[in-house]
């Protein structure tokens, strides 16, 4: 008798942790959507078709990396530049140096 209720005990928790665990997952935001919000970022000072096709490009990347390779030409070493230049600077005050900074054309 014992051994059934542990069974049935042992079978009821991990029913409960399945359910949960499948509610957490429905809860995260799925890759599509982050995706969609790093291309949204990213296509700030685009419109029209230029936003259009950015945005095409930037959601059928297979990866990151892709992503990055469809990155303006030197976004990527002009993101380490400024990285390194705003070393020491903290909150507000870095994502206003780090906003300039990657705007800068130059």
């Amino acid at each position: 008798m014992k051994t059934i209720i542990y069974s049935l005990m042992t079978m009821a928790a991990l029913g409960f942790a399945a359910s949960a665990q499948a509610a957490d997952a429905a809860s995260a935001p799925s890759t599509q959507q982050s995706k969609m919000a790093t291309c949204n970022k990213e296509a700030t000072d685009k419109k029209g078709d230029e936003r259009k096709a950015f945005m095409k490009d930037c959601l059928s990347a297979k990866a990151e990396a892709t992503a990055a390779a469809s990155a303006p030409t030197g976004q990527p070493s002009r993101m380490k530049n400024c990285n390194v230049e705003a070393k020491g600077k903290t909150g507000d005050e870095r994502k206003v140096f780090m906003k300039t900074c990657l705007s800068n054309k130059s």
